[in-house]
């Protein structure tokens, strides 16, 4: 994954991450967007290749991001947490637009 650091905490409301087992709600701030998925930190180590659900909604517009991928990374301890990389999977050309539209919109 290459890393793209979104400076804007107010782009993003809060975000729901969802798997078999797992749901998280994380506020705006405590994930980052990557090129092909994301990264936050979680009390709880979740499995790698757990598949996911992620739900992204921005304050600027109503519709919510929707998008699946499989946890490829979870490094930490439980007395300082995980870091959980996920990467997106199937994502439409709508969807990745989005994101990178999403991504460069902070930059700008």
């Amino acid at each position: 994954m290459s890393a793209r650091k979104i400076e804007d905490a107010d782009l993003f409301q809060a975000i729901t991450v969802q798997g078999h087992a797992t749901r998280l709600a994380l506020p705006p701030g405590a994930f980052r967007i990557r090129k092909n998925g994301i990264e936050f930190r979680s009390e709880q180590p979740i499995l790698t290749w757990t598949e996911m659900t992620i739900m992204l909604e921005t304050p600027a517009d109503s519709k919510k991001l929707n998008c699946t991928g499989v946890v490829v990374a979870c490094l930490g301890n439980r007395h300082a947490g995980y870091i959980v990389s996920v990467l997106f999977t199937s994502l439409s050309r709508q969807a990745q637009a989005r994101l990178n539209s999403l991504a460069f919109a902070s930059v700008a």
